[in-house]
């Protein structure tokens, strides 16, 4: 069957198997408001998002909204998120992301992504996240996890994230944009893991490329 399928067809199966075995795939970001899940998406990177909402948790119980986080001390700063790892850069980061929706975005996240990668530690992956929960504008969101299933299966024949993204978009629709990166993160945390994938259990398994390499 793997060999039968174009690339569009084996995505539009992907998305179907997908859906079937993860009916309840979401963001595992906390996804409060708009500015939270913004500081989130900072704090995620080579981090756990289970990890991440326990910090952000203990940050906003500190400093509930942007301003105090503004005004506060980076040293202060740092101490509360220093579990999640890169202190010294997620603390800039998050205080970048501060004043600017303070001061340059008018207490609103942005919708455009371009605006939102100005800010320090906010790359494309955590920009489409943020307009892609908050704004339901299809995006999609290629971490770690999505680079290495997707590649596996056959959607792409690249590990770069720019260039898998591109590859993504191709045959993903714009119906699926936002749900298939949460699919991805739910299929390489359950079987296609990092190291002794459970192909012979996967949902995948009958259309998977890398049963064919």
């Amino acid at each position: 069957m793997a060999e039968r399928l174009t690339r569009k067809k084996r995505a539009e199966e992907v998305i179907r198997l997908l859906h079937e075995a993860f009916p309840d795939a979401c963001c595992s970001l906390d996804t409060d408001l708009p500015e939270r899940l913004a500081i989130r998406g900072i704090l995620s990177a080579q981090c756990t998002d289970k990890r991440v909402n326990i910090t952000a948790s203990e940050l906003f119980g500190r400093y509930p909204d942007m301003e105090q986080i503004d005004n506060a001390p980076a040293g202060d700063i740092s101490e509360v998120i220093k579990p999640c790892g890169l202190t010294a850069s997620k603390t800039a980061a998050v205080k970048d992301f501060a004043h600017r929706y303070q001061t340059v975005w008018n207490g609103r996240v942005p919708d455009d992504p371009d605006l939102l990668m100005e800010c320090k530690g906010i790359g494309r992956k955590i920009a489409n996240l943020i307009i892609g929960e908050i704004y339901g504008i299809p995006a999609i969101v290629v971490d770690t996890h999505c680079k290495r299933v997707m590649f596996r299966i056959g959607l792409t024949d690249n590990i770069d994230p720019d260039k898998v993204l591109t590859d993504l978009n191709k045959v993903i629709p714009d119906s699926e944009k936002i749900a298939i990166g949460h699919l991805a993160v739910e299929l390489g945390r359950s079987y296609c893991t990092s190291r002794n994938p459970d192909c012979a259990s996967c949902p995948l398994s009958g259309i998977c490329r890398r049963k064919i390499l």
